[in-house]
């Protein structure tokens, strides 16, 4: 039998910025982060805060172990390209429903800053 992995999405309260050689490339406090049990998380970036005139669709697209298709985008920046940095689920089933119309971008060819906000409540404050 083939199982999907147990994964589970989650709003992350913070900055999430995305750079590719010197240009920033999507950034958003409106992130969300996909949790699998022995994997990195993967912050989904809405795709109004993905700054799509550095992005082209690639060809390759492929069946997700997760759930659904998945289409890549390559980058151009800079003067630099890579290919597949971004990645999307079109049509995600109900589990991952919350990450339609989110790029998420592979750690290896981007660098991703995930920057949490200051939690003012639990943050110990001087008189």
């Amino acid at each position: 039998m083939n199982e999907k992995p147990a994964a589970m999405v989650e709003p992350f309260h913070g900055t999430v910025n995305v750079r590719f050689s010197d240009a920033i490339i999507a950034s958003t406090k409106q992130a969300l982060v996909l949790r699998e049990e022995g994997r990195d998380p993967a912050y989904f970036i809405p795709f109004r805060d993905v700054y799509f005139e550095f992005l082209v669709p690639s060809p390759r697209e492929e069946e997700s172990r997760l759930d659904g298709k998945v289409r890549y985008w390559n980058v151009e920046a800079v003067g630099a390209a890579e290919n597949d940095v971004m990645w999307v689920y079109d049509q995600p089933g109900p589990q991952l429903a919350s990450i339609r119309q989110h790029g998420t971008f592979d750690p290896a060819k981007v660098r991703i800053d995930a920057l949490p906000s200051e939690d003012l409540i639990h943050t110990p404050h001087a008189p």
